[in-house]
């Protein structure tokens, strides 16, 4: 995947996710069901509800409407649309410890840890963050998700903004759409990644593994990641670096996907390896070293430019000496801050 410096203009979804899935039907499957098909492609969704929304329109085959029996030639384009279900609005209030580092009558700014779900979904419908949101919020009940704008993976920590009310999550959404919401992470990769780029890949749903994502994909939604190399590190003779990463979208697994798409997976990702040694077998990690340590909005009330700093958990802290780096070579809050003035003067 190249390496390329110019961004593109299209704008960005206001959460980390998709507004469809697109599939493309191999000739192979042709005389198949499009309802065991959809199936065979999104394992993660019970076949009932693929067919509640194939039923619903909610489906498209070439752009139509079709039914659940309806039987494909092959070579078709279909477009999923998922679709809010019942239980999905059903969502209990939760006594979850939150660490919340900033609040007042407009937004709450979290630093979420490793392992904490953001969202209640299939396999996951308590104890996320939303529902903790719930129990610390009440108000919250009455806002789309929670006043949840935009979110982390599972195993990513890092910091969050959520929206108290309607006014401000309108505001917050409008600043995620126009790209002017400051979002950099640290990532510990494997080799030798070059000292700065930015890649620019679609990311969309990898066609041969429905629960991956991919760069490059046709179907894919543009995808633009700024990335600086801090440090270089070694792990058993193994070659690593440590590495800011600023979005400039928001796509589901963005920063794994276009690092690995270069050939520097992160440390621990248990999903996108490809090109990782063999000494990570022997790393004293147990989640995808990720964390979200700056973020950068204006308040949607004052307006004020605000900006948020969170080092990471303890858990890539001490991982830091094993992989021959030291905490010392992590962004400094004031350094951060100069440089988030001088980019947006």
């Amino acid at each position: 995947m190249a390496l390329l410096q110019t961004p593109d203009s299209n704008p960005i979804d206001y959460i980390d996710d998709e507004d469809f899935i697109a599939l493309e039907i191999p000739q192979d499957m042709a005389g198949e069901r499009l309802d065991k098909v959809l199936a065979t492609f999104l394992p993660d969704y019970s076949r009932n509800r693929l067919k509640t929304w194939v039923e619903a329109g909610a489906v498209t085959v070439d752009g139509k409407v079709t039914k659940a029996r309806y039987l494909l030639h092959g070579g078709e384009s279909v477009k999923v649309f998922p679709q809010d279900m019942p239980e999905q609005f059903a969502f209990d209030s939760e006594d979850i410890t939150l660490d919340v580092i900033y609040e007042d009558s407009s937004i709450i700014v979290i630093n979420k840890p490793p392992g904490l779900v953001v969202h209640p979904a299939a396999g996951n419908w308590t104890g996320t963050l939303l529902n903790g949101l719930l129990f610390r919020y009440p108000e919250l009940k009455s806002l789309p998700r929670a006043g949840i704008v935009h979110r982390l993976d599972k195993d990513t920590s890092g910091l969050m903004v959520v929206a108290r009310t309607s006014q401000a999550q309108t505001a917050l959404v409008k600043q995620l759409q126009e790209r002017t919401v400051g979002r950099r992470y640290l990532a510990l990769v494997w080799g030798n990644l070059p000292s700065q780029g930015k890649v620019l890949a679609t990311v969309g749903r990898d066609q041969r593994d429905r629960l991956k994502m991919a760069a490059g994909s046709p179907q894919g939604k543009p995808a633009a990641t700024v990335f600086r190399r801090l440090a270089k590190g070694l792990f058993s003779e193994a070659s690593l670096a440590l590495v800011e990463c600023r979005l400039e979208t928001g796509r589901t697994h963005q920063i794994r996907v276009h690092l690995e798409s270069l050939g520097f997976p992160l440390l621990g990702d248990p999903v996108y390896r490809k090109k990782t040694p063999g000494a990570a077998k022997a790393l004293p990690l147990m989640r995808q070293a990720l964390h979200a340590y700056a973020l950068t909005l204006e308040h949607p009330a004052s307006h004020e430019v605000m900006t948020w700093f969170q080092l990471p958990p303890e858990d890539l802290i001490a991982l830091l000496p094993c992989v021959g780096l030291s905490s010392e070579e992590l962004p400094k809050k004031d350094a951060l801050l100069a440089s988030i003035a001088n980019e947006r003067r």
